[in-house]
């Protein structure tokens, strides 16, 4: 059953990491209701998020490739107006928030469904007021430091559950006037170091409570099986919204967010508890 479960949360957060819907708090709902405290604790979860990081390098890797290329040039010819470089530093510079403000809260988040409901209620209308007076007229060639600024600003929201770190990062873009396509290029590109440092960091804990024996001897196996599960349905979900976003609105998100915000406030006011 494990290795079942296991394989269920690398779908769950291979779907949703990537989608503006909040991972962690799809995996917070789906443990709690079906009640799997081991796996569903938020080492193993956050630590087969390794799978949603080899998915963004293996579909991004031609852009990923060409932005450090571009920008290592720019740092040898001292060519600080090169659009690879402004991206670069964007990114860098973005993601500093996050990860300081991750690590200074990373004991006292609050996880709970309520504060998930209410979180999912209020980006499902920020991603909605995004897309009605976003400019959706730059493109990536168009980017500059301060847009990794203040997305990676807005990627520091994510740290509350239901959040999202795709949903923050692509709603702050819009709002920056980035066309779709290119707001979610460009949100995947300034998580992937966040997501990359902060899944290391949990791997890491797993890995010293497996030494300790405080896990169980198939710990191993088990990430395994949820890193490729997480890994095969990261890429589906991130060619899907890349392709999606090129012909369509955020506006199936918004409502999808706001029916998954009012489901959880009705549970609670029937009376389900955590």
């Amino acid at each position: 059953m494990e290795y079942i479960q296991a394989f269920i949360l690398g779908i769950v957060q291979g779907i949703t990491e990537f989608l503006p819907i909040s991972s962690t708090a799809h995996l917070l709902i789906v443990t709690k209701v079906f009640g799997w405290k081991d796996l569903g604790s938020k080492d193993f979860v956050d630590a087969i998020q390794f799978g949603s990081v080899i998915a963004i390098v293996w579909y991004f890797w031609s852009l990923i490739y060409g932005v450090v290329k571009g920008g290592l040039t720019a740092l040898k010819e001292r060519d600080w107006e090169r659009e690879e470089w402004k991206i670069l530093v964007g990114i860098a510079v973005g993601t500093m928030p996050a990860l300081l403000v991750g690590f200074a809260l990373k004991d006292i988040l609050p996880e709970s469904p309520l504060i998930i409901a209410i979180m999912s209620i209020i980006m499902a209308l920020l991603l909605g007021l995004a897309e009605k007076i976003g400019s959706r007229k730059r493109n990536f060639n168009s980017l500059q430091i301060k847009d990794g600024i203040l997305v990676g600003l807005g990627q520091t929201l994510a740290l509350i559950p239901g959040v999202s770190r795709s949903g923050s990062t692509l709603t702050t873009a819009l709002f920056l006037g980035l066309e779709r396509d290119t707001a979610a290029k460009f949100s995947f590109l300034l998580g992937f170091p966040t997501l990359t440092i902060a899944t290391l960091y949990k791997s890491l804990k797993i890995f010293k409570s497996f030494q300790a024996h405080d896990l169980p001897d198939n710990i191993l196996v088990l990430l395994i099986i949820g890193i490729i599960s997480t890994f095969i349905f990261s890429y589906i979900s991130i060619a899907f919204l890349i392709r999606y976003l090129q012909t369509k609105n955020t506006l199936i998100f918004v409502w999808y967010r706001l029916a998954f915000g009012s489901a959880i406030l009705l549970a609670i006011a029937a009376g389900w508890r955590e």
